[in-house]
């Protein structure tokens, strides 16, 4: 095993990091409070070959590793989670399913443009009463013709109002339960859709979410994705990828946590000495940075196994379940770390607090993944090969 870096993948850290420090930290305090989203940052992502890091060159990516992906993650989130969630809806569960599954024709079509930026893409799953239990979905698409005709609706989609290109789940078989739900392709400006963002969001106000829309939407045969039927599959695959970038999202979030209390606790005097010198202190700054140890080796295993083609369901739960966990934490001892200037916004832990909840709920709750974990440990739970695997990385690179 090795746990070096590339050169690259230190290169590319250190391009992120950069640009989260000249564009995001200066400004996230104020976009927070107005709740604004700034679409230009995805522009920006884009010049920098960011929006498509891990899909290969000939489908207008940067063809770099998938532990390169969990790396971005990393440092977009320790600048704030909206940004982080951008790209994990756009290149995580949207961009690398197109590349799993999709066609030729729908990679050339809607993977090529989005992996250079050109357009962005998200994912609709979740419905207002559907989220774990997605048996429960009533979106509809009833095949008239050449078309599908999509009725229904989704909540909590990142992107609602920015993306262009949205992943559908939809029952083309109610009575078939799981084996009736079917993926499509969906596009913003085609008649019946609609979109709203949510707000009053206790965290990511600075993310664009909410729900969209379709009435009587017609969507072309070629918009399938997969065969009918395999939709459930598709979207356990995709949510194998978008939970890698949430945990390395967590990860960036923890060493933010970690940055800010050490800062602190040198700057702050109390009884006549840094705050750091208090043992108790120094016990919640510990736990901060073993969560940032464990958390980093569980999320880099997954992506090693996606590097070498591996399924890797159980470890990406794994590392979702935990890094989101030990944020959470780290978020609330940031807080305890500053004490009343903690709960204030005069420093940035209030806000990680806040954006380190929707993560311990989103892409399976706490309470799933430790289902899975424990379903696997009895081995109740087996993961059966799939029709389509996602793409080993075929460059040459140093296991992380």
């Amino acid at each position: 095993m090795d746990f070096n870096f590339s050169e690259e993948q230190n290169m590319l850290r250190s391009t992120v990091r950069s640009f989260v420090d000249n564009e995001i930290m200066p400004y996230i305090a104020e976009w927070d409070r107005e709740g604004k989203f700034d679409p230009a940052i995805m522009q920006r992502l884009a010049d920098l070959g960011l929006m498509g890091v891990c899909i290969p060159e000939e489908y207008g990516g940067s063809g770099m590793d998938y532990n390169s992906l969990a790396i971005v993650c990393e440092e977009l989130e320790r600048g704030d989670t909206a940004f982080r969630t951008a790209v994990s809806v756009h290149t995580g569960l949207n961009s690398m399913t197109l590349l799993q599954w999709g066609t030729e024709e729908q990679k050339q079509k809607y993977l090529v443009p989005q992996a250079k930026g050109e357009k962005v893409g998200a994912y609709g799953l979740t419905e207002p009463g559907a989220g774990s239990d997605v048996a429960s979905l009533l979106s509809t698409a009833v095949k008239d013709g050449d078309h599908y005709i999509l009725n229904g609706s989704k909540a909590w989609i990142s992107l609602c109002d920015t993306a262009d290109h949205f992943l559908v789940f939809a029952y083309t078989d109610k009575e078939k339960r799981h084996k009736g739900i079917s993926a499509f392709i969906v596009e913003r400006d085609w008649e019946g859709f609609d979109s709203k963002a949510t707000k009053g969001k206790l965290g990511i106000r600075s993310g664009n979410t909410g729900e969209i829309f379709f009435d009587h939407v017609k969507v072309p045969k070629e918009n399938l994705l997969g065969e009918e039927g395999e939709g459930f599959k598709i979207a356990m695959a995709a949510l194998d990828n978008g939970r890698f970038t949430v945990a390395a999202g967590a990860v960036g979030q923890i060493r933010a946590c970690l940055e800010a209390s050490v800062n602190y606790a040198h700057e702050r005097e109390t009884f006549g000495k840094p705050i750091g010198k208090h043992q108790l202190v120094q016990q919640m700054i510990a736990n901060m940075k073993a969560g940032l140890e464990m958390s980093s080796l569980l999320v880099y295993r997954a992506g090693e196994m996606k590097n070498t083609g591996k399924r890797n369901t159980e470890e990406t739960s794994m590392a979702k379940w935990q890094a989101c966990d030990f944020a959470n934490k780290a978020a609330d001892d940031a807080i305890q770390v500053h004490g009343a200037y903690g709960y204030s916004d005069e420093y940035p832990v209030e806000r990680y607090l806040r954006n380190s909840k929707a993560p311990v709920i989103y892409e399976g709750t706490r309470e799933i993944h430790t289902i899975m974990q424990a379903e696997y440990a009895l081995s109740y739970r087996q993961d059966k090969p799939l029709n389509k695997m996602l793409p080993a990385w075929d460059g040459n690179h140093t296991t992380v």
